[in-house]
């Protein structure tokens, strides 16, 4: 569904996205992870035909991009970062109005619009105008929108940002309904919960690079140690002194937080049971200590 060969995008002197190869298969969820500022934003952009790379080759749908980019979009649905939702319109609107830009008849939107909103659990409130809809509803809306004429691709531009756990898992649900049914999905996200949750391979970006890619699972378990014990309290730096270097195979001090990464945690915790200022949370390695241990725990902006 989509096939990216050397994908290159410069500002100025600065390469934004450097020599970048990325295939997605059809019917898979695959994540597009990264750090603000590692080229995720830019490289969507050039996915999408927004924008021209100075070098490399897109295809998207079967298509060149950006030589046949509005063919090309003709074929895929695009869940935006923020809401672009017309305030003017009501749920039902939104969407027969959306599905005029793809060319659908106004029979053939209507036809489409009772299992949209059934699919977005807005069928009660399909005459709301939007901004009588909470921030998940607004959300479910923009994703079955960007359906509505059954695209061969959907891509997922950080789809949950905002949204409280309940209105998350709403998501989820119906992503995984999109996935199950066959539907080939790009996603950015921020939550690496998220990506470890939906997507069936990944890659994570750094400066415009990919640093790893591969399946979730897979990618803790070649990265990670299994398990982490995560330390704070009072006495940390004396414990750290003492103990880390004995009983971790792998150590980090972030904060007023002990980082310990280890193959058997019992050691860890039972050096901990004679500091009881100290307190700490066991639990299996994930998505996110592959994130922060590839591309650093500074911040970025």
């Amino acid at each position: 569904m989509l096939k990216v060969r050397g994908l290159t995008k410069k500002y100025g002197d600065t390469e934004v996205v450097r020599s970048l190869d990325l295939d997605v298969r059809r019917g898979e969820c695959f994540g597009l992870l990264g750090p603000n500022g590692a080229g995720k934003t830019t490289t969507l952009r050039l996915l999408l035909g927004l924008i021209e790379p100075d070098g490399g080759s897109i295809e998207l749908a079967g298509l060149a991009v950006p030589q046949f980019a509005r063919e090309a979009r003709m074929k895929i649905g695009v869940v935006p970062q923020l809401d672009n939702l017309d305030p003017d319109f009501s749920v039902r609107e939104n969407l027969l109005a959306y599905g005029r830009y793809f060319g659908m008849s106004k029979a053939a939107v209507a036809a489409r619009v009772p299992e949209l909103l059934e699919f977005a659990g807005l069928a009660s409130k399909a005459d709301a105008q939007i901004s009588q809809l909470s921030g998940g509803m607004k959300r479910r809306l923009t994703l079955a929108r960007a359906l509505v004429h059954d695209p061969d691709i959907l891509f997922l531009d950080e789809p949950t940002t905002g949204l409280d756990p309940q209105a998350r898992h709403l998501i989820w649900q119906g992503l995984r309904r999109l996935i199950a049914a066959g539907k080939t999905i790009v996603l950015t996200t921020h939550f690496m919960d998220e990506a470890e949750r939906l997507a069936d391979r990944l890659v994570i970006l750094d400066h415009g690079r990919i640093v790893t890619e591969g399946a979730p699972r897979a990618l803790i378990e070649s990265h990670i140690e299994p398990a982490v014990v995560e330390v704070y309290g009072e006495g940390l730096e004396d414990w750290t002194r003492a103990h880390a270097a004995l009983v971790c195979t792998r150590f980090e001090t972030v904060g007023e937080t002990l980082f310990c990464y280890t193959r058997n945690a019992d050691p860890v915790i039972a050096a901990l049971q004679h500091t009881p200022a100290l307190r700490y949370i066991h639990r299996p390695s994930n998505l996110e200590d592959v994130f922060l241990k590839l591309t650093g725990r500074d911040l970025r902006d």
